[in-house]
């Protein structure tokens, strides 16, 4: 009986905390429809965001009200999972673009593959995230990727030429080898046993020509990594590292490259004002080959499955304008979705911005699957086993391989 009860009470207070999201359907207050938006974003710029966002939306949207509700990112797909059960959730929900599949998966998003929605002016890997099995549950939101950020100074001092979207995976090899002297290491990114080290380590497999459910067709990405750590001129501690890591090392001058995003361009402007870097896309596997893949981040805007979604739709409509798709990532620091908006001046015209903007030409979400997790679990795992040497690329590939193929 106690079990019931407290059962009951968790069930009540999670009730009671979801209902200040329930839009109840696009309910009428004072002779306007309200529309709730749920997101985790926590920052005073992300929170002056999404209120110029709301308050440009209702001003042009009168017949509306739309406002949004925090919940904590630690918390909010178990929120959302609960709102399933209940049935008190939002009308649009801002998420992780790698969590979308899942929750199609679940019922909570609807399709709105009907919607008057230019899907084919947005990036291609952005927009895939949206969606699964050819429909669309949202469009993309915000977007960014990993590309290579190198120390100008070490390179001059060394006497090397910078890297250039020409650069393959041998150059690389060899200018990570000529940087890799008095205690510097020339290459490192962030592949701790985790999803972020997933996000940064899958693009070598694809560059490799694999994928995330074909490991063994990108075996050769095992190799050159493995190779790379054992001249010791891609760093063995990042086995341990997150992406901030990563970046404090680059910082402090003991990587000469690193693999990070766009985000970490405000920690240099407080932490390292003097850091004379630039950034390129990732290496490309050989003279034959295109640009080399990068992994997407950033967030996507869904349409909760409700009986009206016509509120949720024309926020969607009203996001997907360039003007309001623009002046929403400049306070947010990422980059739009969309093609045109993402040519904008205030990125391209910045020759460091205008480098992540060319590397998300090719870049691809994780996924996307509603087992993702599954995945990128094993994925990682035999990212790990051959950069701490505990297996050959060819033994690892397979083992993964056989990992993956048993996800449901």
């Amino acid at each position: 009986m106690k079990k019931i009860l407290l059962i009951l009470a968790f069930v009540c207070t999670a009730l009671l905390f979801l209902g200040c999201g329930n839009s109840g359907g696009q309910e009428k207050s004072g002779g306007k429809k309200k529309l709730v938006i749920w997101d985790y974003f926590e920052t005073d710029s992300q929170k002056v965001m999404m209120t110029q966002l709301l308050d440009g939306f209702n001003k042009t949207h009168p017949e509306y009200e739309a406002s949004h509700v925090y919940v904590p990112f630690s918390d909010y797909q178990k929120q959302l999972t609960l709102g399933i059960a209940s049935g008190e959730l939002p009308d649009l929900v801002i998420m992780d673009g790698c969590s979308m599949a899942a929750f199609v998966k679940l019922g909570l998003l609807a399709d709105i593959s009907n919607a008057d929605i230019p899907w084919d002016e947005y990036l291609k890997g952005p927009m895939e995230s949206s969606m699964l099995d050819g429909k669309h549950f949202g469009i993309p939101f915000a977007t960014n990727c990993t590309a290579l950020i190198y120390n100008k100074d070490i390179f001059d001092a060394a006497g090397v030429a910078y890297p250039n979207e020409n650069t393959t995976w041998a150059d690389f090899k060899e200018i990570a080898r000529k940087l890799t002297k008095n205690g510097i290491s020339g290459f490192g990114n962030a592949a701790t046993n985790t999803d972020e080290g997933t996000f940064q380590c899958l693009q070598w497999l694809y560059t490799a020509g694999g994928s995330y459910k074909d490991i063994e067709g990108g075996v050769a990405a095992f190799k050159f990594m493995q190779d790379c750590i054992k001249e010791g001129i891609w760093t063995n501690e990042a086995v341990n590292w997150t992406q901030s890591d990563v970046n404090y090392n680059f910082m402090g001058g003991n990587l000469a490259m690193e693999q990070n995003g766009p985000w970490q361009i405000p920690v240099f402007e407080s932490s390292a004002p003097d850091l004379n870097y630039g950034v390129t896309v990732l290496p490309r596997y050989d003279e034959k080959s295109g640009q080399a893949t990068s992994i997407l981040g950033g967030e996507n805007i869904g349409v909760v499955k409700k009986p009206d979604t016509s509120g949720g739709i024309e926020f969607l409509k009203y996001y997907n304008q360039d003007d309001v798709m623009v002046e929403t990532m400049k306070l947010y620091g990422s980059f739009p979705p969309k093609v045109k908006a993402a040519q904008n001046p205030f990125w391209t015209n910045d020759p460091i911005q205008a480098a992540f903007i060319k590397q998300l030409e090719t870049s691809i979400p994780r996924g996307p699957s509603p087992s993702w997790p599954s995945y990128s679990a094993a994925i990682q795992n035999g990212f790990q086993e051959i950069m701490m040497m505990k297996k050959t690329p060819a033994q690892a590939a397979a083992d993964t391989q056989k990992a993956v193929n048993e996800i449901k």
